[in-house]
């Protein structure tokens, strides 16, 4: 199997399925630009020009709800925000409309809009361009939502999207497009739901999201060099939850830290928490410990937003922490998108 960058997965998923389905159309900011939103995007543009590939304005509300209707209509948008801020603008009609439509409307067949955002912390961009939203798009029954980790599943979780019938939210932390990863030539479908274990382990349970996904590996490496053996599960799509394996997880090592990019309250990190608690609450042996950003929005400085994000070092501590071992080592690490430059 080659190996692609995770950019490369997106752009190889969007003309694979614009090829097998012309009803598949790109739309958003610069997905016409000589940069393809991150390269995602340009070699889409190359093979079907503007008739398939729309630069729309900064109207994100209105062309949100042109999404829906060419939906109902029997086209499949791609929509694609260069920042997953710009999403608040276009919740009324993803939300009210497409995520209730079969619901409302007894359709078998639902609205197929599906929405990548690019979640926007790189070098400090501040409060309103460096959020993580997937656990408010997760609250929605009705939508599927999913925070692609690897290149494999970039491209898996995309497939799955375009050719189902539920409109998808797509989360992609920038800092992942340049990773590179095996990834299948042909359009592989990822399904919702089904998350995969990234490390086997006995002692501890680090489930993550995103970009966590790495930042827990890394700690896991550091643990097992003080004989700490971590699994790191990697739940692929925040809607639909694998509630199985997390729990069959929790039961094996007993204990569990959940990792997450944004905020801990009414989160992610608490939704794992729960689900633990009301289905293994027995095998917990020490409280959950939760690894998330300060309850406050992001600051703009690059230091400050640094500082303010958690990594493997954070992991690293929290496990430690969970199973009692206050004498271990915590070496100082870099978060994963420390080295990022701009410009979006």
């Amino acid at each position: 199997m080659r190996t692609l960058t995770y950019s490369q997965a997106i752009s190889e998923a969007t003309v694979q399925c614009m090829e097998a389905d012309p009803a598949v159309i790109v739309a958003g900011q610069s997905v016409d630009d000589y940069k393809g939103v991150y390269g995602t995007t340009g070699e889409a543009f190359a093979r079907f020009g503007r008739a398939r590939v729309i630069d729309i304005p900064n109207g994100e509300n209105a062309f949100a709800g042109i999404a829906v209707g060419a939906a109902t209509m029997g086209l499949r948008p791609l929509v694609v925000h260069t920042r997953d801020d710009f999403m608040f603008l276009a919740m009324d009609a993803l939300i009210n409309l497409a995520a209730k439509w079969r619901y409302m409307y007894g359709n078998k067949r639902g609205v197929p809009v599906v929405t990548r955002g690019v979640v926007g912390r790189g070098w400090g961009q501040g409060a309103t361009h460096s959020q993580s939203l997937q656990s408010l798009f997760g609250h929605f029954p009705g939508l599927h939502v999913a925070t692609p980790a690897s290149p494999a599943d970039a491209k898996g979780l995309l497939v799955t999207a375009l050719q189902g019938d539920t409109p998808v939210v797509l989360l992609e932390n920038r800092g992942l497009y340049g990773l590179q990863g095996e990834v299948p030539r042909e359009p592989v479908a990822v399904p919702f739901g089904k998350g995969r274990i990234v490390r086997a382990g006995d002692d501890v349970t680090i489930v993550a999201a995103s970009l966590m996904v790495h930042e827990a590996e890394r700690a896991a490496d550091v643990l097992a060099a003080q004989g700490v053996s971590a699994e790191v599960v990697d739940v692929r799509s925040i809607r639909p939850l694998d509630d199985a394996m997390i729990c069959a997880s929790v039961a094996k090592t007993g204990h569990l830290v959940v990792a997450d990019t944004s905020w801990a309250r009414y989160g992610f990190t608490a939704e794992v928490a729960a689900v633990v608690a009301e289905n293994v609450p027995g095998a917990l042996k020490a409280p959950v410990r939760r690894v998330t950003p300060p309850d406050c929005p992001s600051p703009v400085s690059s230091p400050l937003e640094n500082a303010f994000n958690p990594g493997a070092e954070t992991v690293t501590r929290a496990c430690l922490e969970v199973l009692g071992l206050t004498d271990g080592v915590v070496p100082e690490m870099r978060n994963v998108m420390a080295g990022f430059i701009g410009p979006y």
